[in-house]
Formats: structure tokens, sequence, C-alpha cells
């Protein structure tokens, strides 16, 4: 039976929800696609991930954190890791699973040249990305609790207080969706009753391997949810709370306030629950005290950013963890989620200017945040670190790089005739037609090609000084030239440059830009072993000179295809970015569509006929509670159309969106106004392409028909097939065929083949098109 709750008297301790996985020189990532490549065995990467764990677990006890957390470390996904751990594993990957669950683990992620991966969508409104759950009426859970209890074995015996980690059974299900050839409209949430005694099992599992916490996470609790929903939940945890074989239950939320799901738990046989008081967070203390507190229960007040890079204010978080100190039994200090989703060390970073180093604060930092808050909060004197912390603050403040008048003065001389462009999009679509002379279901790519270690090395050595600026130019012209080759002669329509020089879509323009700040070692994970390493957007945004411009022409020089101009969109460059959380986002959203706005201009000045701004993030970056959206998207939409409305009508506009759920802002992507829109489509099966038909979306758009999150190569008749779905949604004149995403990640012969057969596929359709019409 759960022990009782802890005491009044209970001293605060610090803890954390999650910590990076990859290492600090991102062993992870090297280990995992050794193995894929043959070089790494399992045992050794095995080992390997043991290393990483027993590090950080060692490094958070040291720091002083009282109570570690095991199993959410992952070698791809924690969502997936809990499709394994309830048996949720997809007919198709049965056999490869039972014959090597590793393999089989990775053949689910990523796919093999004969089964699909499991679709891969966004974690909420963060840039890291999970793969859905695949369930239907015929679903049947197991309990296979294997890693969680190797992971917990682990800490335990490093003599460390340690707490599981469990995506809880009401989120898991709320983030699934009906598998192939499943009703669309059957609900996850309906095999609830059958998913429960799983997670009981366990839960007692746990508690007989020595947990005596056991953390269930909950983070669609956020997002609004209709009464059905919370009565879910309200049977979820009387049943759990219930069960007499448990440890005690901590259910934790992030991201947002709490809302109408609150009283709920408040009131759920459960010994603990870890809430958000950050950002539109902060609510939740008012919310909790209107409520009445946690009496005899836990509460873990998460008030230490976990998804920003900037210094705590440690006397204002000092002040809701007071407020919060009467409302619970016992209070204990956390970030406000998983530190996940910010890099490993700032320490790392001896390159950034020392003035700005001082404002930052990555996993290690704010880790060492919330231990002085918890000693602060037991009554510890820490009015050393308050003053150092306070006069931080102040510095960043003040600094002439936070605010640059000239700046600020054209983003506010904008008007809403610059928002627009001159034409609409039926007069602009012939001109663009008789510009560039395409054919019906026009093939394109999304931008970047493979990125080889030859390009890896060439910018290396530029940065060491091993060769100079000339010998970079020509090695990237050559790399130019070879991709254009290549495009022509797989008979690719519009053609892009590949982007050699590029490093990432936005870290690329970030160092390019006034105002923001580019790590050496601030990686975070995407997706499995893809890691980025966001800019940190510090200050007042604006651009020197032209960043595209020499490759673009270059490229356009090289061939008499058109070739288009690649650019990454304002709101994404906030949204793969650390942003500033000095000012409201819209306004800092505003000054880097006005740089990307001179882009544009340089760009079409120079001959440039198609020019695609990519725009990944919309979705994501979406609020999760609706009565925040409208604004978000007005200013979102207003800055991409600030970056582009000062184009001419022959001049064609692109944007690209992918994995993401689309359906609740197609009003959104229909007000970007751009011309042509690409989306991922492979892995939804096409079903974007509907929801943009069904909502009446008049414009050109390229639905992804090419998976490129997966090694396989598709096959002519797999593209034609979701060629031929598309053409039930889009007529032959406003249909593209494209990969749902860049290529940079892929390997240049599985690059090679598929879009020669995209292409040979495109032409076939080209040839059938007169038999369907838009449905």
């Amino acid at each position: 039976m759960a022990e009782t709750p802890a005491t009044p008297s209970a001293i605060p301790a610090a803890t954390v929800y999650g910590y990076p996985r990859q290492g600090p020189d991102r062993e992870l990532k090297k280990a995992v696609e050794g193995y894929w490549a043959g070089r790494v065995t399992a045992a050794e990467l095995g080992s390997t991930s043991e290393t990483l764990r027993r590090d950080n677990w060692r490094r958070l006890a040291d720091a002083g954190v009282a109570e570690v957390p095991t199993g959410d470390f992952s070698l791809y996904d924690h969502v997936l890791d809990t499709t394994v751990m309830v048996g949720a594993i997809p007919e198709r990957h049965r056999a490869a699973v039972e014959a090597d669950p590793l393999d089989g683990y990775f053949a689910m992620a990523r796919g093999t040249q004969d089964v699909a991966p499991l679709e891969m969508t966004k974690w909420f409104d963060t840039n890291y990305h999970y793969l859905v759950p695949e369930l239907g009426p015929g679903t049947t859970f197991t309990a296979d609790p294997a890693k969680q209890l190797g992971e917990l074995r682990e800490a335990l015996a490093l003599d460390l207080e340690a707490r599981p980690v469990l995506v809880g059974p009401v989120t898991y299900l709320l983030l699934a969706k009906p598998a192939p050839g499943v009703d669309p409209a059957f609900e996850p949430l309906s095999l609830l009753e059958r998913l429960l005694p799983v997670y009981a099992d366990v839960l007692a599992a746990l508690r007989s391997a020595g947990a005596t916490w056991v953390q269930l996470d909950e983070p669609a609790l956020v997002q609004d949810r209709p009464r059905a929903v919370l009565d879910a939940v309200a049977t979820a945890y009387r049943y759990l709370g219930g069960l007499t074989q448990r440890p005690k239950l901590l259910v934790a939320t992030y991201f947002d306030r709490l809302g109408e799901a609150l009283p709920v738990l408040a009131d759920a046989p459960v010994d603990g629950l870890g809430l958000d008081f950050t950002g539109p967070a902060a609510t939740n203390l008012d919310d909790l005290t209107a409520l009445g507190g946690l009496p005899g229960r836990r509460l873990v007040a998460g008030v230490v950013d976990g998804r920003n890079i900037w210094i705590n204010d440690l006397e204002r978080s000092l002040t809701t963890l007071t407020a919060l100190r009467d409302l619970a039994a016992r209070v204990d200090v956390a970030a406000s989620c998983s530190l996940l989703h910010v890099p490993y060390d700032a320490a790392l970073e001896t390159e950034i200017d020392p003035e700005v180093a001082r404002w930052l604060a990555f996993a290690r930092q704010k880790t060492a945040e919330i231990v002085t808050l918890a000693r602060g909060l037991a009554g510890d004197d820490i009015s050393g670190e308050l003053a150092a912390n306070q006069a931080a603050l102040r510095s960043r403040a003040t600094s002439p790089l936070t605010r640059v008048p000239s700046v600020r003065a054209r983003a506010e001389a904008v008007t809403a005739a610059d928002t627009r462009r001159a034409q609409p999009y039926a007069e602009r679509t012939e001109a663009q037609r008789t510009r560039l002379g395409l054919p019906p279901v026009p093939t394109t790519t999304i931008g970047s090609f493979p990125q080889t270690s030859e390009l890896r090395t060439a910018r290396a050595d530029l940065r060491a000084g091993r060769i100079d600026q000339a010998a970079y130019d020509e090695r990237m012209e050559a790399e130019i030239r070879a991709v254009l080759a290549f495009q022509e002669e797989a008979g690719l329509d519009v053609l892009v440059h590949g982007e050699p020089e590029r490093n990432d879509m936005v870290q690329y323009f970030a160092e390019q830009l006034d105002g923001y700040v580019a790590t050496q070692h601030g990686w975070v994970q995407s997706y499995g072993s893809r890691y980025v390493r966001p800019p940190i957007l510090a200050g007042d945004i604006s651009r020197p000179e032209p960043m595209t411009l020499r490759w673009t022409t270059y490229a356009q020089s090289q061939t008499s295809r058109p070739v288009k101009g690649m650019l990454t969109g304002p709101v994404t460059m906030l949204a793969w970015s650390f942003v500033r959380d000095d000012q409201p986002l819209a306004d800092t959203a505003r000054q880097v569509a006005l740089a990307l706005r001179d882009e544009v201009a340089d760009l079409e000045t120079a001959g440039t006929g198609v020019i695609q701004v990519d725009e990944p993030a919309l979705r994501e970056t979406l609020p999760l509670r609706a009565a925040d959206r409208t604004a978000y998207l007005a200013w979102a939409t207003e800055a991409f159309r600030l970056a582009t409305a000062v184009v001419r009508s022959e001049t064609q506009i692109h944007t690209h969106m992918c994995y993401a759920e689309f359906g609740e802002i197609l009003a959104a992507i229909d007000d970007l106004d751009a011309d042509v829109i690409s989306l991922e489509a492979a892995r939804s099966h096409m079903q974007v392409a509907h929801e943009l038909a069904e909502a009446g979306y008049p414009r050109e758009v390229g639905p992804g028909v090419y998976d490129i999150h997966s090694p396989r190569v598709p096959s002519v008749a797999e593209v034609t097939s979701l060629l031929r779905k598309g053409l039930d949604a889009i007529p032959a004149d406003r249909l593209w065929a494209n990969p749902d995403c860049g290529l940079k990640t892929r390997g240049w012969p599985e690059v090679r083949a598929s879009l020669e057969n995209l292409v040979t596929a495109a032409r076939e359709i080209r040839g059938e098109a007169t038999d369907f019409k838009a449905s």
C-alpha cells in the first residue's frame, strides 16, 4: 500500500523531471548512428548508454538533487519507449521486435526498406518529435517494463534516491492515432480501461524493485479538454490511486496552466502533483490557492524555466515558492519540465561574449538554480547567490545589445500595406505560370541535399584557418554544380542549390544577423539521433548584409531551369532559437521579418523567380490553449507576409511545413498568402491534402511523397499511389510532387534512387491527371 504522504515539516528538496540524453559531446548520437552503420555492437551501445545515465545521475546528486529521475533516458524517443512498455507494437513490426528487440525498436522509429515507420510529430509546442502510437479496437496491451526496471536498478545500485518517470496513461492515449486501416473516427482514449491494468502491473513491478515514488507525466491535460477527457482522468487516477501494490504517485504536468484539470487531479487519490509555474503557467499559483492547495500531499513546483536558456530570477521564484509553501505538506523545487529541451552545460561556451554568457543557464546551471532555490526555501542563507543573480539580470536589462533604436523605429513604422502583396493570388498565378513554364504536377525538393563529411570538413577547415575563403568558395561551387547536374539528369523541374554552405536552417541565418548569438556546444535533441544547436536570440535583430544572394545567384547562373531561393521564415527563426523573454514574441518576429524582407528583395532584384520561405514551426508554436491562439496566429502570419509581400506578382513564393497536425491552422495557412505550400504527407498517408481541400484552400500544394526521415527508398508504385490520393483532393494544375522535408540527413545513394522514382511517378501521374477530378 502507498505510504503516508509527507508531513508539513518535510524539508524542501531539489529534483528534476529529466536531463539531456546525449552527453556533453553527443556520445549517444555517435553510438546510435554507429550501431545503425554496423560500427558499434549492441553491447557497446548499451555500455555507452549506461555510462551516460550513470554520469547524469551522479552529476545531479553531486549538485544537490535529492531525487534523480530514471526512465527519461531513451535511445530514440520516450513515447516509443512507452509503446514498448505497454506492448502496443504495430502488427507490421511485431516480427522484427520478436526477432531482435533492439532492431525492431529502431524499425518502428525509422522504418526499413519493406516496412514503414511510425508517424512522427511534434511534442506539444516544442521542437522535440515523438513517435505516434498506432492503436485500434483490436489493440491488446501487455506490460513490458524491462527498460524502466533496469534503469531504476542502475540508479539504486549507486545508492541514489530515484524516481521513475513514465508517460501517463491518459496522455499516451491522447497522443495516439488510429492505426492504418482503422476507422479514422476511432478514439484511442476508449482503450483506457484496457490500458490501466498494464500500468498497474508496471507500477507494482517498480515498487517491488525499490521505487518509493513514480512520476506519471500528463502534459496533455494543460490543453483544452472536453468533459469526457476530464472524466477519463478521474477514472484513471481513481483506479491507479486505489491500487494497494504501488509506489507513491506524482502526477506531473507542464508547458502551460493546468486549468480545469487541476481540481480533477486534486480530488484524485494520488500522493503529489508537479505543476509548472513559469510563463503562462504562472496562473497555476492563483488556481491552486483558490482550490485550497494540496493539504497532506507533495507539490513539486516547476519555477525554473526548463525550455529556455536565460538565468532564473531567483528572487521572483523564491517569492512564488514561499507562497506555495503553505499550500502543501511538502514543496519541492524543480524545473518547469524536463531539461531535455535545453543544452547540456553553458560553461562549455568559451567563445561567447562573457557579458552574454553570464545571462545563460543550460541544464547544468539550471540544476544549480533549482538546488539554490530549494536551499533558500529551507531557510539557508543564499544572499550571495541572490546578489550575483540580480547583478546579472541588471546587466542584461541595460545592455546595448538588447535595444537598438534604429531597429525599433523601423519595426514601429510598419503599416498594413507592407504586409500584403499588391495582387491577389488568381492574378499572380497566371503571371508565374507564364514566367516559369512548368508542367502539371511539377517536381522539386524542399531545399537541402546530403551534408557529406567532405562538406562538414570544409566548414571546419575554414573556421580553423586551414583553408582560405577562396578555397572554401571553390569547394561549395563544385558541390552546387554537382547537385544541379544531378537534378537536371533526374528531371526535376524546379531546382535548389542544395545548401552545402549551411550548417542548419536557423543557425546559418542567425550567424549572419546582428542580435543573435551562436553556441558551439548547445546541442538539443530534435528527434532520434538528430540534434540541433538553437541559436540565442539575445537582442534586437537586423541584417548587416545579404545572406544567401551569393550562392543562389551562382546556382542560377549554372542552369536554365528555375532555382529556388531558400530562406527560413520569421516564426521558425524564433521557434528554433532560444528566444528572448524580455519583450513580446510579436515584436521579435517583426524584427526578424524585416531582416528577411531585405533578403527577399535582394533575391528578386537578382532575378530569382521562386523564393521559398520555410515555416515548419508555424503549427508547432501554436499556443496550447485555444484562448491564446488568435493573437499568436495574427502576428505569426503577419510576420510571414511582411517578409514576403515585397515581391512582384510574377515571383512565386513557396513555404514549407513538416511533421505537425495542420488541421487546426488551415485558415492561418491560407492567410500566409504563399503561392505554393509543401507539407509532410508520406507518413500521414496524404491526410493533409484532403484537409486542405475540405477547407477550400485555393493555392498550389506539394504534399510530401518521400519520407526523408526513414532510410528506405520509396518505390515508383508507392509514390504514384500517394500522388493519386493527392489528385483526389488537389487538381493537377495545383499539385506538386516533392519530398516531405530537406535531404541533408540522408545519404546520396538513397537520395538519388528516391528522387528518380519521384520524378518517374510524377511523369506517370501527368499522363493520368485528366482522369482525376478534385473532390
